[in-house]
């Protein structure tokens, strides 16, 4: 392709998608990143988050979107979109970079210099303490690469080149990532951002999936300072007059850390880690309005190894495709919530949803098309016969389990066409095999032979593969017969009857026996199955 010389409106827009796409794709590696105890919202989930509010509001822009109608829509939707200080970080990044593209039709390379600069410098205002060695060091060492380029491509090139060699170089920066001997994982999700944009300007080949092998950073949610003992993690938006925000922060920095608060205009993004979380949203009462208010417990995450509790926002915004997952259990819920579901019905093996719920949720998604995730060979009939009963088009991706529509998740983007959803959707579910472990409620002969009630049964698809007498065995019998020597992924989904202790062994003997499998432990809260089980 010929190299750009300058970025216009659309093609910015297809650059924040790639970028979302790409955070979307890599938000598991990213994840794993993090080399601190306290996971206070996982790094490539809420930076996959945020881009993904970002892309939401710039996805509605149609042919005729000037580049202040670009820039409005990227500050809008990383302000009110962002997730986990992480997000907030990068949100800031995003709206000091468009602030410098004001009065302008296209960006050529000075306003990109100038928007890199910006975007450095918000983001280290954002941050009460700024500490070296993480997302950070990366923006600034980009913005200061480009100084003095006169075309696009040099610019976008450099800057990715001081990008990448900037990460590689916190693993001295820090302690912590010295003595683990890795690197920072914000960084690493920003590099996508500079990856993008070669891409777009220049047609370089975009990078290969990240490793997933071993922990390799530190979570930008901790880019201000070293982890402290604050129990609770709030955040909400704040509406209030600007010149009170000072007052607002050293209100704030008596009682908490992790303190960010962007934004600008009357309204703000705040973040801070706690153990006082009446006096956090008083401060805020003080000066203005807060909303959209959510608290997490960060030693209860830290227990429990479980995904942080993040909630689709209810969609307001039009999107090209949406999706409507079927989800049994709260934990499931805010994994596809997380993912990018747009509405969920509650359902499963023991509940299916009738047709009409699935209806309800299609019209809600706010989507010009609908990809439809039953995530039960039962549900499936149910699920195609809603393309009849509305008005735009539907299509059902025949996820069997939870963990097939997991994976078809990580391969959605609600910039592209239904057809190019559904195709890549059900490559990824079919990747995936899937496996439960659950107890016989009545006497039976199977292949297995004879299984009492209240045994624990291994199921793939409806075939009885293990028949044990107590959780832990079952649990390890159904691993033993799942993993093959080509396999590198085993996603388990805790239940109800699912015990911490167990799964732990679990990791464990896996660990142990088949070193080059990952695993991913989630917390589904389905009921029925003690444990979901899925095999790539």
């Amino acid at each position: 392709m010929a190299i750009s010389t300058t970025l216009s409106p659309s093609d910015l827009k297809r650059a924040v998608g790639l970028f979302a796409d790409l955070l979307r794709r890599d938000q598991g590696a990213i994840n794993r990143l993090n080399v601190y105890p306290v996971p206070d919202g996982d790094t490539g989930t809420n930076m996959a988050l945020t881009m993904a509010a970002v892309v939401a509001d710039v996805s509605v822009l149609d042919e005729s979107a000037t580049l202040a109608d670009f820039s409005r829509a990227v500050s809008h939707g990383a302000l009110m979109g962002a997730r986990g200080n992480s997000g907030v970080i990068l949100a800031q990044m995003l709206r000091g970079l468009v602030s410098a593209f004001e009065g302008k039709d296209v960006v050529e390379a000075p306003e990109f210099v100038e928007g890199l600069r910006r975007a450095d410098e918000s983001a280290r205002r954002a941050v009460e303490r700024p500490v070296e060695g993480t997302i950070l060091s990366v923006a600034r060492a980009a913005a200061r690469a480009v100084e003095g380029f006169s075309r696009l491509v040099e610019v976008v090139r450099s800057a990715r080149a001081a990008a990448r060699e900037a990460l590689a170089k916190t693993t001295g920066q820090l302690e912590v990532l010295t003595r683990a001997g890795v690197v920072d994982s914000g960084g690493t999700g920003l590099v996508l951002w500079f990856e993008a944009l070669c891409h777009v300007v220049a047609g370089d080949e975009l990078p290969p999936p990240l490793s997933t092998e071993g922990t390799l950073g530190v979570d930008p949610d901790h880019a201000g300072e070293a982890v402290g003992d604050q129990r609770y993690e709030v955040m909400f938006i704040l509406q209030g007059e600007d010149d009170l925000m000072g007052e607002f922060r050293a209100s704030w920095s008596v009682i908490g850390d992790s303190i960010v608060v962007v934004g600008s205009e009357g309204l703000y993004n705040c973040h801070i880690h706690t153990n006082d979380i009446g006096g956090a949203i008083e401060a805020a009462l003080v000066v203005g309005r807060p909303s959209s208010i959510r608290v997490s417990d960060l030693s209860e995450q830290v227990l429990t190894h479980r995904e942080p509790e993040v909630l689709a926002p209810t969609p307001t915004e039009i999107v090209e495709c949406a999706v409507v997952a079927v989800s049994a259990g709260p934990g499931l819920s805010t994994l596809f919530s997380a993912l990018g579901s747009r509405a969920l019905v509650s359902g499963g093996q023991s509940m299916n949803p009738p047709t009409a719920d699935l209806v309800a949720a299609v019209r809600a998604s706010r989507g010009t098309s609908v990809v439809i995730l039953p995530n039960n060979p039962n549900v499936r009939l149910a699920a195609e016969q809603v393309g009849d009963l509305v008005e735009i088009p539907v299509a059902v991706v025949a996820t069997e389990s939870a963990v097939q529509g997991l994976a078809a998740m990580l391969a959605y983007s609600s910039a592209r066409s239904l057809d190019e959803n559904v195709e890549a959707m059900s490559e990824a579910a079919a990747a995936v095999t899937s496996y439960e472990l659950t107890r016989a409620v009545r006497d039976a002969v199977t292949d297995r032979g004879p299984v009492r009630e209240g045994e624990w049964i291994g199921v793939s698809g409806k075939e009885v593969v293990t028949v044990s007498g107590d959780l832990e065995t079952g649990l390890v019998a159904l691993v033993e017969h799942a993993l093959g020597e080509s396999d590198e992924l085993l996603t388990v989904l805790e239940g109800e009857g699912s015990r911490p202790e167990v799964t732990e062994r679990l990791r464990r003997f896996v660990d142990e026996n088949y070193p080059d499998v990952d695993v991913e432990v989630h917390r589904g809260d389905q009921p029925v199955y003690a444990y979901l089980l899925g095999v790539e």
